[in-house]
């Protein structure tokens, strides 16, 4: 038969069974059968409660390994140490050489042509003139190259966050005031950067795991296809468009210009390129992965194409709209445009927050996919922190919410990257951009733009992966499915609210309605185990055995007592039925309870007395340190009796049923 994980949670009495028996010190090979004796449960040293609240807030809120290295080291080796844990560029920077170089080179090249016609059309996502989607793609992936730990991670704006964005921004502020506008991103950019920097900071980074991946697919799925329908404006040239995201606003709106609002230049213009990024992509990831550089350079080919055509024609001429307009230069200082006081720092504060998070819970998927690709790990709290200081300084240097890109990120990997020094590369290449180069992008057009963000958020919507999550995990799918529909038929916000509710109603209902599994024995063996898993294993006459997988709390304290009298009353009446003993012991196996509070025990001394009316004693067996410590600190052992409290489940049988 074979092992599963479940088969693991009774190893004291495995290691029973396999265990052979004593062997005599003399000379002759006759083994001498030893008596098995039963173990009591020993109680672990008393901590003091300033002792436990430091135990429990370090391993919360503080990693112990770096406490470690810091021991027993000089002065100037911990001031080195703490350079080297806030900026992890001057660890690995020892090691670099000339071969990681020419890697690290090709890779910043690649990724630099690719996000250069990104960074125009997120900007245009989240309502901002282009040139700040290009700021945001110099100035954080500099410092982040500094301080972040994952190599692999390409940084600047991504689609689904500046979709959020731009949609919560022109909640509170019409994109045609440019300046209240442009204020009210930098507000949001620096309050994300404070909520990332303050979660990697305080070891909070447990929070964004609240998000589900089943809730984090349907999201990213539906904002995929939010993003691509707002592109319709610009792959049809349509001039009035809807300022709603959901599906039914935007197909009215695309359809009701149809006779007078659409751009046949526009429309030949944008799915000709459509057509070619989507094949570039096909050839890069199905065909060959060696032309992964094919799906890479498509997006600047396309838009270096393109403007030369419209510019030649004139295109723009009839009607063809284009960029017109992307400042040139470095980027300017904006930390006096952030709304520090006033009705704005709330709303800033609220949006920034809520960007800070998905922008997050995007960036550290990332880093964990590809850092488990090439086996090395990264350090969640410090990506945080390097996040959050990216976003504060991008705030005042006219930045808005950059974050991990998954494409440019998978391109950088593809490309050869070995450290952070592509994404140095890449914003030198932005740098050079901003200074010389963005004068030609003036007859770009906006259909191109449209063009490669629909082609770049196509990858965001895994169907595998719902497939998956399907067959897994049902109540998943149902998280996934009220995320997507959420964000594709009511708005983004709204279905990042359902994803989180949901994830909250799944933790809850987990946590309120805990597991218990009736358990048997193994044939010929000393093993417990579930007796809907194992089919085979036999109940003991006169105990019933019943396992409890979770930890008790006021929050299922009740439920778990009920449950285990409906066990009761269950093999009570099919025991009378078919004529067999009564049950005379219950024993909770309780190896799976991690924690037990006062509610819990007081739900033990009620699942007692109510046995006690149906004269049926009650042992406990395996309780872990936490529980055991709790439990001897109350007055439960007096109640059932000490000696009924058993080291495992094969010495409460032992002590209660010896002749089976």
């Amino acid at each position: 038969m074979s092992r599963r994980i479940s088969d693991f949670d009774n190893v004291g009495d495995e290691k029973e069974a396999a265990a052979p028996d004593k062997i005599s010190s003399g000379r002759s090979s006759s083994r001498v059968t030893q008596p098995y004796v039963a173990h009591k449960v020993g109680l672990p040293p008393k901590l003091s409660i300033f002792k436990e609240f430091t135990a429990a807030v370090k391993e919360t809120f503080f990693s112990d390994q770096p406490l470690r290295s810091f021991k027993d080291q000089s002065n100037s080796r911990k001031l080195v140490l703490g350079i080297e844990a806030l900026f992890p560029f001057f660890r690995w920077s020892r090691d670099y050489n000339l071969a990681k170089l020419r890697g690290d080179v090709i890779a910043g090249l690649t990724i630099a042509s690719l996000c250069i016609p990104q960074d125009i059309g997120y900007a245009k996502l989240a309502g901002l003139p282009a040139e700040n989607g290009l700021y945001s793609s110099f100035v954080p992936p500099l410092i982040y190259a500094f301080m972040g730990s994952s190599r692999d991670i390409a940084i600047g704006p991504v689609a689904v966050v500046s979709l959020l964005l731009g949609t919560l921004l022109q909640e509170e502020v019409s994109s045609k005031d440019l300046v209240a506008y442009k204020r009210l991103a930098f507000t949001a950019t620096f309050f994300a950067g404070v909520t990332q920097f303050t979660l990697g900071f305080c070891r909070l980074g447990f929070l964004i795991d609240f998000l589900s991946h089943a809730a984090i697919i349907g999201f990213m799925a539906g904002a995929a296809i939010t993003i691509a329908l707002q592109q319709l404006k610009g792959l049809f040239g349509i001039k009035v468009f809807t300022k709603k995201t959901d599906i039914v606003s935007v197909l009215r709106s695309v359809f009701s210009s149809a006779h007078h609002g659409w751009n046949w230049e526009t429309i030949l213009i944008g799915v000709s390129f459509l057509a070619f990024l989507i094949i570039a992509k096909y050839i890069g990831k199905i065909k060959n992965k060696k032309y992964f550089w094919v799906p890479a350079i498509a997006p600047l080919v396309s838009v270096i194409l393109s403007t030369f055509f419209v510019f030649i024609t004139r295109a723009d001429k009839q009607g063809v709209a284009i960029v017109s307009y992307i400042r040139q230069g470095v980027n300017p200082p904006s930390a006096d445009q952030i709304h520090f006081s006033g009705d704005f720092l709330a709303k800033g504060f609220r949006i920034g927050v809520v960007a800070g998070m998905i922008a997050l819970t995007e960036a550290i998927a990332i880093g964990r996919t590809f850092a488990g690709m090439k086996d090395y790990q990264i350090d969640g709290n410090k990506e945080m922190v390097a996040m959050g200081t990216m976003n504060i300084i991008g705030s005042m240097t006219s930045c808005y919410v950059a974050t991990g890109s998954f494409s440019r990120s998978a391109v950088n990997y593809m490309a050869g990257c070995h450290t952070a020094v592509s994404n140095i590369v890449m914003s030198i290449v932005v740098l050079l951009t901003l200074v010389f180069i963005t004068p030609l992008f003036k007859y770009t057009p906006n259909a191109i733009l449209a063009s490669i963000i629909i082609s770049a958020v196509l990858g965001l919507i895994d169907i595998e992966a719902m497939k998956l999550i399907w067959k897994i995990d049902k109540l998943d799918f149902v998280a996934c499915m009220g995320a997507f529909f959420g964000v594709v038929f009511i708005s983004v916000e709204i279905g990042l609210l359902i994803a989180v509710s949901i994830s909250f109603a799944k933790i809850l209902l987990q946590v309120t309605r805990p597991r218990t599994a009736l358990l048997g024995r193994i044939p010929r063996t000393k093993v417990y185990r579930n007796v809907q898993q194992y089919p085979e294993a036999s109940q003991i006459p006169g105990v019933l055995i019943v396992r409890v997988d979770s930890a008790i709390y006021f929050s299922n304290s009740n439920y778990v007592k009920e449950r285990i009298l409906r066990w009761v009353t269950d093999e009570e009446a099919e025991l009378n039925q078919k004529c067999l003993p009564k049950i005379n012991y219950l024993i909770v196996e309780m190896s799976p309870v991690t924690d037990i509070d006062t509610s819990g025990i007081h739900a033990l001394e009620e699942l007692y007395r109510s046995l006690q009316k149906r004269d049926i004693q009650l042992a406990l067996a395996n309780p872990g340190t936490v529980v055991i410590d709790k439990i001897h600190a109350s007055e439960f052992p007096d109640l059932i009796g000490k000696d009924k409290i058993f080291l495992s489940v094969g010495d409460a049988i032992l002590t209660l049923a010896p002749n089976y």
